[in-house]
């Protein structure tokens, strides 16, 4: 039995080594450093035991909240259906004020609705590791905002990024490209810049960016209703929420109920 036991846990920690650091040709598409391989072989034996309480696995899907006005940045894994929040960890630094980034050099953080490829993640960043959030999005074109290179990073030093310090960035960045070397082909950053509650709202009511904030609440309260992030689309210089997957979702959820109840 200790024989079978030792055997299980060897197994799943190459495993979860393959799933993080993994260099077959099928992911070479995701650089990696010494920096980077040093980082996920250290995190990973930790990561997975931290994940098993939450019934995750190392590359289960992610999915990251960050909010201004608390300094908070959510990290969120995705189960069979929905995501469960995974930790909370305090951001040490960012640019700005409240409202969105409009233009290179201003010295702000953005807000709004990003997505992260593997081609956005940087292994040899001077700031630890890092991933760019992917600002400009199309809704920042249409308001004819500039920016570049806005990111999450290791430090406690922003221009415009997120600074999470090294030990703080080095497990996002770990999850981060474990999930995206197992297969998720890119994984959301929504940056509000408070918890979106009708409380907070009416405190923000005086700002100019309420329009833009009651557009981003949408958003948000989808995700808080349903646990799934939804699927972005900017019409008309707004963005526009796909709900079908939410229906998707529960037609699914009721069908494998009623099956379980037969």
């Amino acid at each position: 039995m200790i024989h079978t036991v030792k055997r299980y846990q060897v197994l799943l920690l190459i495993t979860t080594l393959l799933i993080c650091c993994s260099a077959l040709p099928a992911l070479a598409r995701i650089l990696s450093s010494p920096v980077s391989k040093s980082v996920c072989q250290k995190l990973a034996p930790s990561l997975e035991t931290q994940l098993s309480q939450v019934n995750a696995n190392l590359g289960d899907p992610i999915f990251i909240r960050i909010f201004k006005e608390s300094n908070e940045l959510e990290l969120w894994i995705k189960g069979e259906e929905t995501y469960t929040l995974f930790k909370t960890y305090e951001i040490c630094s960012y640019s700005g004020e409240l409202g969105p980034k409009q233009r290179e050099g201003d010295r702000q953080s953005p807000e709004g609705f990003y997505y992260v490829q593997s081609s956005q993640l940087n292994p040899f960043s001077n700031f630890h590791l890092s991933f760019n959030i992917g600002y400009p999005n199309n809704y920042d074109r249409e308001y004819d905002r500039t920016g570049s290179a806005l990111m999450v990073h290791g430090s406690c030093v922003s221009v415009g990024c997120f600074a999470m310090t090294d030990p703080k960035v080095e497990e996002i960045y770990a999850l981060a490209e474990a999930a995206l070397r197992n297969d998720q082909p890119f994984f959301r950053v929504h940056i509000f810049p408070f918890r979106m509650t009708a409380e907070n709202m009416k405190r923000h009511k005086s700002s100019k960016w309420v329009p833009f904030w009651e557009n981003l609440k949408q958003g948000y309260d989808l995700f808080e209703e349903y646990k799934t992030p939804p699927n972005t689309t900017v019409k008309r210089k707004k963005y526009v929420f796909d709900t079908d997957r939410y229906t998707e979702n529960i037609t699914r959820q009721e069908k494998n109920l009623q099956a379980s109840n037969r």
